[in-house]
């Protein structure tokens, strides 16, 4: 009880911090970047904290002007990805704007041309910095017909972010991934999930209806962006072993999300039903409307759709990685299977269907679990990540500006 007490009382007594936040997406893009930075800003702001977010211009945004708090950067379109950019800026218009205002410490959560100008400008005026390491690009290229470029990739990866402070990442299995590439100084900051919002209680009976279903049927969901790097040909594919192996359930397979492989989704999947892009209290009326949530993937640092599921009530099945290691006992609140095992994937699928009792005690289980796991707390450490890079910084001693390439 002393030591939470005085605990907090240092946490009252630390000083707000200016903090500039490098991203090349944010909200109110749909993304898990996109996400959880939104949530560790809000946190931060409701701390006392002051921030500046530097980001690519939106395409709705040609009237919106920079200032003090928002810089606005050119933004390249990726291709294969309609509303996401690459931001581009030149380092010297960074030096330009934090020698003027000049930043307690950097969270860089991109390493593209953006997050390299950030890095640079940074490393030149002596400003702590901490990257996050939030997507799997050295995994990407195998899915876009690009697999050479993963040891380019991972490379670069590992130089980027062993020129900050500290890495965050979200999973302890991403870090011992990183860990063994020779990542240093990599450490834990976990993901949150508005429990809130996503809530049992959200079920919506009309909105089975609208899909063709009662009560008593079977809706098996998956949330998320439909690209090829998402492993989706699996929905399929466990959707029709668990039909085969349960023909006396009626059940529809729905898909809630956007991206460049729905189309293709759309003709492999006919019977299923693909509701697009959802937000909000329409999102969270979606996934309490599930029962059963299939995460296929193999290449996500975290997953939030696995959280958000956990906390509507919903029995999921993952692979035992990212989110899902983190916070799936299997047999207890979800089901997991060894990564990239695809027959040990459709059969934990069909374990929760076996029996009725142990479904519904599934879901009570991750509802229970999720409901406990807050994003209050994750800032807190978040914020002691930030405050600790600015102590390191002001031990060490001065040293000529970085002339970093």
């Amino acid at each position: 009880m002393g030591d939470t007490a005085s605990a907090e009382t240092e946490a009252m007594s630390l000083p707000a911090l200016h903090i500039a936040l490098i991203s090349d997406t944010f909200t109110p893009e749909i993304n898990g970047v996109a996400h959880t930075l939104g949530h560790l800003c809000a946190g931060l702001q409701q701390r006392g904290h002051r921030l500046q977010l530097v980001r690519p211009r939106r395409s709705d945004e040609r009237g919106v002007k920079s200032h003090d708090d928002l810089l606005l950067v050119r933004g390249w379109p990726v291709p294969g990805y309609p509303g996401l950019q690459l931001g581009l800026v030149s380092m010297h218009k960074l030096l330009r704007r934090w020698k003027r205002q000049r930043p307690d410490v950097l969270y860089i959560a991109t390493e593209g041309p953006l997050g390299l100008a950030a890095l640079r400008a940074a490393r030149r005026l002596q400003i702590p910095v901490i990257s996050g390491f939030h997507t799997n690009f050295q995994l990407y290229g195998e899915h876009y017909g690009l697999g050479w470029l993963t040891r380019l990739l991972t490379g670069y990866l590992r130089w980027f972010h062993n020129r900050s402070q500290l890495t965050l990442v979200p999973s302890g299995s991403q870090r011992l991934e990183l860990q063994r590439r020779d990542f240093q100084r990599v450490e834990l900051l976990l993901h949150g999930v508005d429990s809130q919002l996503f809530h049992p209680a959200k079920r919506c009976s009309a909105l089975r209806a609208d899909w063709g279903l009662g009560d008593d049927d079977l809706v098996v969901l998956h949330v998320g962006r439909l690209a090829p790097e998402k492993n989706l040909g699996l929905l399929g594919r466990s959707f029709q072993a668990l039909q085969a192996a349960h023909p006396q359930r009626r059940m529809k397979l729905v898909v809630v999300g956007d991206g460049p492989q729905r189309a293709t989704l759309e003709q492999a999947l006919p019977q299923a039903l693909f509701c697009g892009v959802q937000r909000g209290e329409e999102l969270a009326r979606h996934f309490a409307s599930g029962d059963l949530f299939l995460f296929p993937s193999l290449t996500d640092t975290f997953g939030n759709v696995v959280l958000e599921a956990l906390a509507s009530g919903l029995a999921v099945v993952a692979y035992d990685q990212a989110a899902a290691a983190q916070h799936i006992r299997h047999g207890h609140n979800g089901a997991v299977a060894s990564p990239g095992d695809e027959a040990g994937f459709c059969e934990a699928a069909g374990w929760l269907l076996d029996d009725a009792e142990t479904l519904r005690r599934v879901r009570l289980n991750a509802r229970q679990h999720a409901g406990r796991e807050g994003w209050a707390a994750i800032v807190q450490r978040f914020e002691d990540y930030l405050h600790g890079a600015c102590r390191l910084a002001e031990a060490l001693p001065a040293a000529q500006p970085s002339q970093m390439p």
